[in-house]
């Protein structure tokens, strides 16, 4: 059964306006289009402009992405770029990019957030290359209390952007 069809929207950043929210989601090469939909729903929850996929991620359109999105893949704004355009576009203009790193000395919680944001978050599996991480204005840790070393790229996307928007008020 058919319940509708929609034609899937430009996804270049030129389209993206970075004054139109304070908060942008910036994730790299994510797998799990399950991931893709989570940080759509978390976006849509913080009031970010939207998600910018970097390098090769899964498809943000897909059936799963979709579901998981809860509806805010009609509500964000999502954009596809390798790195090194992402990167020139971001530094045409203003924006502080943050990125997540367990190898990072600042605690989230007490980090400077500046507007516009762009939050970085890196692969499932890898985290961000070092490369990456050495581009980023501010390199931030969500400290870890029990045995595991990271979070889930969704779960570590929500922690971080509702951070950002805490440390605003």
């Amino acid at each position: 059964m058919l319940l509708g069809a929609y034609k899937v929207p430009d996804a270049g950043l030129e389209r993206l306006d970075r004054s139109g929210a304070p908060l942008w989601i910036v994730a790299q090469a994510l797998r799990d289009p399950g991931n893709i939909g989570t940080i759509l729903r978390t976006g849509d929850a913080v009031g970010a402009g939207g998600l910018i996929l970097v390098d090769d991620s899964a498809d943000p359109f897909s059936v799963e992405a979709v579901r998981a999105s809860m509806g805010a893949i009609f509500t964000q704004q999502v954009a596809q770029a390798r790195w090194p355009q992402f990167l020139s576009w971001l530094r045409s203009g203003d924006g502080q990019l943050v990125g997540t790193s367990l190898k990072a000395t600042d605690d989230y919680l007490e980090a400077r957030y500046e507007r516009p944001c762009f939050l970085l978050i890196g692969n499932e599996q890898q985290g961000l290359p070092t490369d990456y991480e050495a581009e980023c204005d501010l390199l931030v840790k969500i400290p870890m209390a029990g045995r595991a070393d990271s979070l889930n790229a969704a779960m570590a996307a929500a922690v971080m952007a509702f951070a950002v928007k805490a440390s605003w008020r």
